[in-house]
């Protein structure tokens, strides 16, 4: 969260209210900076709606196409709370709220959600009960039950981001968990239960470590695991205003006394560890070109094969502090590319505060952009691969960045919500300071999340603004952070879950009324890949098409989502053909029998399974098809 920095910023309000379809009205100029202290800042120019009310919680239309809607208390979802210390958020610690994962933890077809919870400093004193994650299990028929507690994996610690993956390649997903203390690494028992082995592995850490990432970084067939560090915070010398924690500052946003940090105060470092094969991790960041040396504070991270080769890049998000870009050299070390890459900074060669990053091929060209989310009073980056791993920040251009400069942005992704083949951008939103409600800045503590449809502009491709119809899941007012995206309901429209700070989960579903086709595909990687083939990348030439989807572990604000890999298909009623790129380097042309359908795909085997609306079905091979599975079954 960008707090010291204040962002002079030449806002057209009357482009931005078009944008969103508003008139508009400007507040009076918010407070200069603060002269002292580490969370000063200059405003942007409020925005408010035809009813007055900050952008940030307005700007609802009465009609339009309702794309998705809060199922929420019908799915079961909402007698679950997070909590994450006390309301007027005194500390750092919090603020910041918690990720989210989807996960197959039975190996059902379904995927299940894990909501990572906070605490409080009474809780971790033992003067109130601690507060638990939930483990929420998909019943296959709309509605959801939590059984973390059965499960052992309700981490009555001081929760923030969970990764999901199978780091031992049993065939069995494991969900890793970072927290202000020592995080969780949770082995999948196969049977509804996991064991914590983090201590025992080697990968519990300490103080506050919020991201983790995964990848098989050195080629030997086994994850490695990647943890951010944030903050580092001495229980026993809080940031307080005014102190010794913080050069005797004063903590001012607007003029008005806030909580410190993240600037001041001192980072604590990222971390590689590399799976030994037994059980047990090895640290090997400084060996791996990977050190933190000026200890950034560090969020979201996510390895991703930027060449399609099977070989992850590690892309992390540093929250006002400039980004990393590490490009994989193929023999166990990375090069440090962040400032000639251009993902660092931003266009005007400013950091920015990082939050959530989701990375897509937005243009159906075969490679991976980045679209990073911000702090308010900036807009959000959309970084574009030009090619050999260089990246042009394109938000104006592209139309994402006018909209944004009042929200506080956190969890996002790239996700095609249409099932018109091109990916189109989603992002969840809410402020720190409770305090901005006290004032009339324009802005709100919570806030709507936003959604951009993927339209052509010429040659190339902008993101157009869906505006919120009221009652709609786009108009939920809520002080959003994590946030996974994926196909819940398995029926090829990709939903929002989203795990808010203080407050229940919001199920968003997908409720959009196109009837165009899709596929989607689980990978299952053989004797050289990961089991679960974690940074596999798979293009599949289809109704016109060259579209682009990578198996990720994590990504959005500290999350994690739906691992299987969704296309959309327009009107075609042909399949198409998906070029796979195998973690192992491997190359395969699976030709796929028919649309509306997830299929297994086994490395070296084709389709091995497939599901038709949620149940198991009989797999045809294609013509043409290079596997024969005629009587494949799940």
């Amino acid at each position: 969260m960008l707090r010291n920095r204040g962002l002079l910023l030449n806002i057209v309000v009357a482009n931005l209210l078009a944008t969103c379809g508003l008139p508009a009205q400007q507040a009076p100029p918010p407070p200069g900076p603060s002269t002292s202290g580490i969370a000063g800042g200059i405003g942007a120019p409020a925005v408010y709606d035809e009813q007055k009310r900050p952008i940030t919680a307005g700007g609802f239309v009465d009609h339009g196409t309702v794309v998705f809607a809060d199922i929420t208390k019908a799915a079961g979802l909402s007698g679950w709370t997070h909590k994450m210390g006390v309301p007027e958020k005194r500390f750092i610690v919090e603020t910041n709220g918690s990720g989210v994962g989807l996960i197959d933890f039975d190996n059902s077809g379904w995927l299940s959600i894990y909501l990572v919870n906070g605490s409080t400093f009474d809780a971790m004193d033992g003067k109130e009960t601690p507060l638990h994650a939930a483990l929420f299990r998909n019943n296959h028929d709309g509605t959801f039950t939590d059984v973390a507690a059965l499960a052992g994996v309700t981490n009555d610690r001081w929760g923030y981001g969970v990764s999901i993956a199978d780091y031992d390649n049993d065939g069995w997903p494991d969900i890793y968990v970072g927290n202000y203390g020592k995080n969780r690494l949770y082995h999948n028992n196969h049977d509804g239960t996991f064991t914590d082995v983090a201590e025992k592995s080697g990968v519990a850490l300490g103080n506050w470590s919020p991201g983790s990432a995964w990848g098989d970084y050195d080629g030997d067939g086994l994850l490695d695991l990647y943890v951010t560090g944030y903050v580092h915070l001495d229980r026993d010398n809080l940031p307080v205003a005014g102190t010794k924690a913080v050069g005797y500052a004063s903590c001012l946003y607007r003029g008005a006394n806030v909580n410190c940090g993240p600037r001041g105060l001192a980072g604590e470092p990222d971390h590689l560890f590399h799976n030994n094969g037994d059980g047990t991790f090895t640290e090997t960041t400084t060996k791996a070109g990977v050190e933190d040396k000026n200890r950034y504070y560090g969020l979201t991270a996510i390895f991703v094969s930027l060449k399609g080769n099977g070989k992850p890049d590690l892309v992390v998000g540093n929250d006002s502090e400039p980004n990393y870009l590490y490009l994989n050299q193929g023999n166990g070390t990375f090069d440090d590319q962040s400032y000639i890459s251009g993902v660092a900074l931003n266009k005007d060669g400013q950091e920015i505060a990082s939050m959530g990053i989701a990375a897509g091929d937005y243009e159906n060209n075969g490679l991976i952009d980045f679209f990073v989310t911000d702090f308010g009073d900036d807009y959000k980056v959309l970084y574009h691969n030009d090619g050999n791993a260089s990246f042009t920040d394109v938000s104006y251009k592209a139309d994402v960045a006018q909209t944004t400069i009042p929200f506080v942005g956190w969890g996002d992704g790239f996700i095609d919500y249409d099932n018109d083949g091109w990916l189109d951008l989603f992002m969840v939103n809410g402020h720190v300071y409770p305090q901005v409600d006290q004032h009339n800045w324009g802005t709100t503590f919570a806030e709507r999340p936003l959604l951009f449809r993927n339209v052509p502009d010429g040659k190339g491709r902008r993101f157009e603004y869906i505006p919120p119809v009221t009652g709609s899941g786009l108009a939920d007012v809520i002080p959003a952070r994590g946030a996974a995206f994926g196909d819940l309901f398995n029926d090829g429209k990709i939903d929002v879950i989203v795990n808010p700070i203080d407050g229940a989960p919001v199920l968003l579903r997908n409720i959009n009324p196109d009837h165009h086709h899709w596929v989607e595909i689980k990978l299952v990687g053989g004797t050289r890949s990961p089991r679960d083939a974690t940074c596999a990348t798979v293009y599949l030439k289809a109704n016109g098409m060259r579209m682009r989807q990578d198996v990720l572990a994590s990504g959005s604000y500290i999350s994690a989502s739906d691992r299987r890999l969704h296309f959309g298909l327009g009107d075609a009623t042909d399949a198409g053909t998906a070029e796979i790129h195998w973690p192992s380097g491997a190359k395969e042309l699976v030709k796929l029998p028919a649309e509306d359908r997830i299929y297994t795909i086994t490395e070296a085997k084709g389709i091995t399974a497939a599901l038709c609306g949620g149940s198991s079905c009989m797999v045809e091979a294609a013509p043409g098809s290079e596997h024969s599975n005629k009587n494949a079954k799940p």
